[in-house]
């Protein structure tokens, strides 16, 4: 079984309930939600972990604050080598600071920290990998780190999966190697507008399912009730994805492991089951 290195966001989810949202201007008074992990990085990682991943790597940079132990420990709790993980001696951890309403409405800012700087140090870790190996990235990062870590995997012979959320031009040579880039329908129409055209594409459709070139697969039926919210079910879904591609699965039997993952990932609330911080 090979190895997934995971490339992207590990974000701090600082969550404020309110009754409603203010208009500009205006002071309205909130109720602590909590803080929660979060991130594309980290959500795939751990979905990938979930997925049963002998080894699960994390590529990715915090700040060296709190917060940034705090998730960096919990990688490792979960499984997660959190070796590469680097520390910016300026710029703290990512943040995500959302406010949702009565309605469910969410209201998010996400300061990028950490995750926005180009980090040489990732891409080398990317070339360490191996034939067997998979590597996959999301675009809440530094877009030359991606596209350099992506280039040293594939030279290394490694697998590429380039989740391209949420949507930023890539250089044409990283979506051609890529096998395969992932996208949703909204990031499809955008990739379609910027003339690229991927070597290997898998489109998701929400609870609709997914389709990888001639193989798809219908989307898997969740009760209402037992819906938490589709947070992170995106995520839950490359992340299985990866983690069957490294393990030898077929495109066929990869879309119907991460379909279940996506699927599952809606029972619950947040991005990630446990991921109170």
């Amino acid at each position: 079984m090979g190895r997934v290195a995971v490339l992207g966001s590990l974000n701090v989810d600082v969550v404020t309930l309110v009754e409603r949202h203010p208009v500009p201007g205006e002071t309205v008074l909130g109720e602590a939600g909590g803080r929660f992990v979060g991130g594309k990085g980290g959500n795939q990682a751990a979905a990938a972990a979930r997925a049963g991943t002998s080894h699960v790597q994390m590529l990715a940079r915090v700040g060296s604050d709190e917060a940034g132990a705090a998730y960096v420990e919990r990688l490792g709790a979960l499984g997660i080598d959190p070796s590469s993980v680097s520390t910016s001696p300026t710029a703290p951890t990512g943040t995500a600071l959302i406010t949702v309403d009565e309605q469910g409405e969410n209201s998010i800012i996400v300061i990028a920290g950490a995750n926005g700087e180009p980090d040489p140090s990732l891409a080398r870790e990317a070339g360490r990998l191996a034939p067997g190996d998979v590597l996959l990235c999301s675009l809440e990062v530094d877009l030359g780190t991606v596209a350099a870590a992506a280039r040293a995997a594939h030279a290394a012979g490694a697998r590429v999966v380039v989740n391209l959320a949420p949507y930023a031009a890539l250089p044409p040579d990283v979506i051609e190697l890529a096998d395969p880039v992932v996208v949703n329908e909204a990031e499809m129409r955008a990739l379609a507008d910027s003339a690229l055209v991927p070597q290997s594409l898998l489109v998701t459709f929400g609870a609709a399912g997914a389709r990888w070139g001639m193989d798809g697969v219908d989307g898997i039926p969740v009760p209402a009730a037992e819906v938490g919210d589709t947070v992170g079910a995106g995520d839950a879904f490359c992340g299985a994805l990866a983690a069957a591609l490294a393990g030898g699965a077929d495109r066929r039997a990869a879309l119907e492991t991460a379909n279940a993952a996506g699927a599952a990932a809606v029972r619950w609330v947040g991005a990630q089951p446990d991921a109170a911080l």
